[in-house]
């Protein structure tokens, strides 16, 4: 897949997961940096879970979003702790 597809699949995981985890919006900037990094968070996962998903844009969503869902939540531990 291209970058562009990755980038179109991130952003709109990193959408729906901001409307699921509910927190503040932290811009543009984020938006896109979450976007290159959560399928490739979301893949890591899923690999480490033995779980394959078929190709396709729906699977890529959801690999993607529950990468988000896992980088909004790993951010708001840190910011607890006071480490980020």
């Amino acid at each position: 897949m291209g970058p562009l597809y990755w980038l179109i699949v991130g952003l709109v995981a990193g959408w729906l997961a901001g409307k699921v985890m509910k927190g503040p919006d932290h811009g543009v900037l984020v938006d896109i940096c979450s976007a290159w990094s959560a399928p490739v968070v979301g893949g890591w996962i899923f690999a480490l879970l033995g779980i394959w998903p078929e190709g396709g844009i729906v699977s890529s969503i959801v690999v993607a979003f529950v990468g988000a869902v896992f980088l909004i939540w790993l951010s708001r531990v840190l910011k607890k702790t006071r480490l980020v």
